[in-house]
């Protein structure tokens, strides 16, 4: 199979227009056209991570952080970071990164990190891209209606407001048309009525996905033009958001809770920023990665405490002036995304009849030791 097949159901998973403006999403290296047999998953795109490619006969790395956040200023391959660059074209290995789209996705990397604590009732925590939501109605004959709707689910038409998937209505009718004749005095004008079996299937789809399903609907519909209704829904949006923000089944101590997060996520030690450790607390936000300067809207929606990673010098202070709690287990808990990546792509391969091996990274990328 080709990049392209895979990148294309990821991007229906986790647009690339949902990531934060100027993270440099997609494809880093290699080409869209290349074939595929070997993927790995990884955290980070280091050198290690590369040579572990290369001994495993890897031909695809599907990486969360983008391996290349700034332009390189030479080839120079005495530059560790240049040599990896030089290593992965040499070996023929696409990498492609998904970062805050896959933040931000439903079903995504905080919701994975949500769910890993347990939180119950989860939202979204700091709002990011809309998109508009439309309402689709298709009219196949009842013979075609499940091809029809397979067809137009598989290429995105499924996607609620609140991220849900699969959402289709449908209802049966006759329809009831006429053939005009040739006319001729005194002949009738057109022919008795005929009657056909007709389906109606109602989807909703969000804009990202509009021309696609357009496609996939004149690519199946048995009639060179189909019949159908679309309508943009004016107070009807998806709304992606980085973060999640929930509750615990039962309140713990802030020092309860860090060791949670230490047994959780499997770190060796983490910074508390608290005025108290032994206060009971239960509403959490999470967010993965570099999430300190959200703090303040972790307060306004009610967080009892705020999980994230790298948590600098100053806003630790103004974290403890404002009297919020703060987990700081480190940006490596996005680690999860290792197994969780390997596990969509496995399902999807198996979706789709895709002749892959999927692979997880051993290598832990952590630059950080606790003595």
């Amino acid at each position: 199979m080709k990049v392209r097949e895979l990148v294309e159901r990821f991007e229906q998973y986790a647009p690339k227009q949902i990531a934060e403006p100027n993270d440099p999403v997609g494809l880093q290296i290699g080409s869209l056209d290349a074939e595929i047999h070997n993927v790995m998953t990884t955290l980070d795109v280091r050198p290690e991570v590369v040579q572990e490619a290369i001994d495993n006969n890897i031909d695809f790395i599907f990486a969360h952080h983008p391996v290349m956040f700034r332009p390189a200023k030479n080839l120079d391959l005495s530059n560790p970071q240049n040599k990896m660059y030089a290593d992965l074209i040499q070996h023929h290995i696409t990498v492609y990164a998904a970062h805050t789209n896959l933040d931000s996705a439903n079903n995504g990397l905080n919701d994975w990190l949500a769910e890993a604590l347990q939180l119950v009732d989860t939202t979204g925590l700091v709002p990011g891209y809309t998109e508009a939501i439309y309402s689709l109605t298709v009219q196949a004959p009842k013979i075609y209606a499940n091809a029809v709707q397979m067809s137009l689910v598989d290429a995105g038409a499924e996607i609620t407001a609140d991220g849900s998937s699969g959402y289709t209505f449908q209802w049966d009718g006759l329809i009831q048309y006429v053939t005009p004749v040739g006319v001729q005095p005194g002949a009738s004008a057109v022919e008795t009525p005929a009657e056909q079996d007709n389906t109606r299937i109602e989807f909703e789809v969000s804009e990202g996905h509009l021309t696609d399903v357009l496609k996939a609907l004149y690519d199946v519909h048995p009639l060179d033009q189909p019949i159908y209704h679309l309508v943009k829904l004016d107070d009807h949006r998806l709304q992606y958001s980085m973060g999640r923000i929930g509750k615990l089944r039962q309140s713990m101590t802030v020092k309860e809770l860090a060791e949670l997060c230490k047994k959780t996520f499997k770190v060796n030690g983490l910074r508390v920023v608290a005025n108290e450790l032994d206060r009971l607390v239960q509403t959490v936000a999470i967010l993965g990665g570099d999430g300190g300067k959200f703090y303040h809207i972790a307060k306004q929606k009610g967080a009892d405490v705020y999980i994230t990673g790298d948590v600098y010098y100053h806003t630790g202070h103004d974290m403890l002036a404002s009297d919020l709690p703060v987990i700081d287990p480190g940006h490596h808990i996005e680690s999860i995304c290792k197994p969780k990546l390997a596990q969509l792509i496995k399902q999807w391969a198996s979706e789709n009849d895709w002749s892959l091996q999927v692979a997880e990274s051993q290598i832990n990328t952590d630059p950080f030791t606790f003595i």
